[in-house]
């Protein structure tokens, strides 16, 4: 029962410190107190620097998803429904999970260090002691960072892997590009599946910019604090991307 308890506690105090900081944000967002600057070069640090594991991830990723369908189509000759299936989960489900996922590692595992060092070496309370707000100077910035860069890595991420998928189909199965993509811009796929993956993105990118700045300001002890801050904001933000997964899902269905 303690342990247990000790949990519950630990779960209830990174999601209320969550929730404080979100309110933080968006009451600073409303006011506009935003470094413009800061911004544009966190996004190309975070964005830019981090093309070539998208376009890795999103490459095997699209042909994945035709090796897990060739035997079926295979069997029923449903050539002409390959891009309809590999497009429908890429948009909705693999490719917003998976450039997430890969993102967290990246992204908010370094920004999460970079707080956290911050924070143990007592840069943050300097920023108070000039009377410089952290969150509208440090967090801000990292937050818009973090959802803008998840955002459009998702959309090329989707991009990139429908052209994976679509070659795979040619070099496996001889399914041509063209039939291809003529499954995806049919009426079985529509505007509604697209919106989907891209509203997982944007909540994914809540989850893992509140998960880095929260674990990264709130670090103590040194260097292994640090290490320790990582691993549980990299934790924390794996799990609650599942969890919004499933009641995104559940939701627009």
């Amino acid at each position: 029962m303690g342990g247990a308890g000790a949990l519950f506690l630990d779960v209830a105090e990174a999601i209320g410190g969550m929730t404080v900081l979100l309110r933080d944000i968006i009451v600073r967002l409303i006011k506009l107190d935003i470094d413009g600057h800061e911004v544009l070069r966190l996004m190309y640090r975070m964005g830019v620097k981090s093309v070539p594991i998208v376009i890795t991830t999103a490459l095997f990723t699209g042909a994945i998803m035709v090796i897990q369908s060739a035997p079926t189509v295979q069997r029923w000759g449903a050539e002409g429904l390959l891009g309809w299936a590999a497009g429908f989960a890429i948009l909705r489900e693999v490719g917003p999970l998976l450039t997430a996922l890969m993102l967290s590692g990246r992204v908010g595992a370094n920004n999460t260090a970079e707080l956290g060092t911050m924070a143990v070496t007592e840069q943050v309370d300097a920023l108070r002691a000039l009377a410089i707000d952290p969150t509208s100077y440090l967090l801000v910035p990292r937050f818009i960072g973090i959802v803008l860069t998840l955002f459009l890595s998702t959309v090329s991420s989707d991009a990139l892997a429908l052209v994976g998928a679509s070659q795979a189909g040619w070099v496996m199965l001889g399914v041509e590009p063209s039939l291809f993509f003529q499954g995806i811009t049919g009426d079985l796929l529509g505007i509604g599946d697209i919106a989907h993956g891209l509203i997982k993105s944007v909540l994914f990118g809540v989850i893992i910019a509140l998960s880095s700045c929260r674990f990264g300001t709130a670090t103590q002890g040194g260097a292994p604090g640090v290490g320790r801050a990582v691993v549980t904001s990299v934790v924390v933000s794996a799990v609650g991307i599942f969890a919004i997964d499933y009641f995104v899902s559940f939701m627009i269905s």
